[in-house]
């Protein structure tokens, strides 16, 4: 085991365990702001897709501590990318008489009918991340421009090949996902020197992004690149193919900029990702909830810039963490 495998390893590990204590924080709703809320507080109900990535923990932290500010209370639920489950856990919170709802849906087409029941129950909904198929039940949708993420890659992936065979990585129920994918794609389909050899849906996560790398690998496909929706399934790429000796013969692009991916591209195991800025998306998300409860009027859909990072600008970034 080479020693980048052994940090990737690590990182591996690490992310995969850290859904569970996430999770327990998550039963019960985090701090315990009860000392500090006052009279006729609202409640703020928060669904991410999923707690096993930093990008959520990281988002949640300036709305959390927007809301304790504001002397009110926040519950979050932790889905699991189980699209049953989240809408389960929003059946939940809107028992529990939430006034706004913060989602990020596990299945862009599946929340139509829970979000249309919050919305008769007088429940603001503010979607981040990703959108939904039926956005006009939702008050303001804030989101990476996901789209140009991927065309962000993908004209600089197109830039340095003119000739490849590409494995695209996906997860193909998010619409940020998909965004993200068509926007390389749309980047690099007028090069006819780019073959895409195989999509594989990986579902964003590490730990199913690592063996199904590794399938492809033993099946034998002749690739030279892998342009992954975002950087966890972008590590579990990288530490497939550190495991099988192939990180010098084959480039590695990513969406989020997360530390773990910088890190990467500084060593030289990813070439590029294009940088997503949670904490601008819930300083935005904070600055929308407390807008609609205090009756103003907010933009509808809110697209957050992103920027390309490689190798000759990593530097500029903090390694160790988000941007």
């Amino acid at each position: 085991m080479s020693t980048n495998f052994r940090k990737i390893f690590m990182i591996f590990n690490f992310l995969l365990y850290l859904p569970v204590f996430l999770l327990a924080g998550a039963r019960f709703s985090g701090r315990d702001y009860s000392l500090e809320q006052k009279e006729n507080s609202r409640l703020i109900g928060v669904s991410y897709m999923t707690m096993n990535n930093e990008f959520y923990k990281i988002l949640n932290e300036e709305i959390s501590n927007q809301v304790e500010i504001e002397g009110d209370r926040m519950v979050l639920r932790d889905p699991a990318l189980n699209v049953d489950r989240q809408i389960e856990q929003i059946e939940e919170m809107l028992r529990m008489g939430i006034d706004v709802l913060v989602v990020t849906p596990v299945d862009w087409k599946s929340l139509s009918d829970i979000l249309q029941k919050a919305k008769t129950q007088g429940v603001f909904i503010v979607v981040v991340d990703t959108d939904l198929e039926e956005d006009s039940v939702a008050d303001c949708t804030i989101t990476s421009d996901n789209y140009g993420a991927g065309q962000l890659v993908g004209q600089y992936f197109a830039e340095q090949n003119k000739k490849s065979n590409l494995i695209v990585m996906t997860h193909d129920v998010a619409k940020s996902g998909q965004d993200r994918v068509q926007g390389f794609l749309d980047a690099v389909e007028e090069n006819d020197g780019i073959h895409v050899v195989k999509r594989i849906n990986c579902d964003g996560q590490l730990e199913i992004a690592m063996p199904k790398m590794q399938e492809a690998i033993q099946e034998g496909i002749s690739f030279d690149s892998v342009f992954c929706l975002n950087d966890l399934a972008a590590v579990g790429v990288a530490a497939a193919l550190d495991e099988h000796g192939m990180s010098e013969q084959v480039k590695v692009y990513g969406i989020d900029a997360s530390p773990d991916a910088k890190a990467l591209i500084k060593e030289g195991m990813m070439s590029a990702s294009a940088a997503q800025f949670p904490s601008r998306i819930g300083q935005i998300a904070a600055d929308t909830i407390y807008c609609l409860l205090d009756g103003k009027t907010v933009e509808k859909k809110i697209r957050v810039p992103v920027e390309l990072v490689t190798k000759e600008n990593v530097e500029q970034y903090s390694i160790d963490r988000w941007q």
